[in-house]
């Protein structure tokens, strides 16, 4: 089942793209980040008490804490850099350069979380950073 969520992830990031960029139009690229984080934030939390899951609060480690909220930061971070890219730049050279984060994520894995890095992971990084190069040069 995780795949067709993985899918679905995939056409609502498309969407996000399209969206932000239109909507972008005339506007500040930090304050739309602002304004789409806080739409995100209000969804989450809805999503969270809707599913009765905030009963978890208090069960969450510190170490945990530590990173949900350095991942925030970094996404905050990630948004916020997309957001300025995406005004400035066209939407098809800007958002595959922004996958790149595919390739580095494996990279990342494999140093930091000691996941097997695979031929076939090896070949596929290399296959998307040919296919990122020949779509923005």
């Amino acid at each position: 089942m995780w795949w067709l969520y993985a899918i679905l992830s995939s056409v609502f990031a498309a969407a996000t793209s399209i969206l932000a960029k239109i909507g972008i139009d005339g506007v500040n690229s930090t304050l739309a980040t602002a304004i789409r984080t806080a739409v995100v934030l209000l969804m989450s939390w809805g999503m969270v008490f809707l599913t009765g899951t905030h009963t978890g609060i208090s069960g969450i480690s510190n170490k945990s804490w530590l990173f949900l909220i350095l991942s925030g930061l970094a996404t905050g971070a990630s948004w916020l850099c997309y957001y300025k890219a995406l005004q400035m730049g066209e939407a098809s050279k800007v958002v595959p350069i922004d996958k790149l984060s595919v390739v580095i994520t494996l990279i990342l894995a494999f140093v930091i979380l000691h996941e097997q890095f695979t031929k076939k992971a090896a070949i596929g990084a290399v296959l998307i950073t040919a296919g990122t190069l020949v779509m923005v040069l």
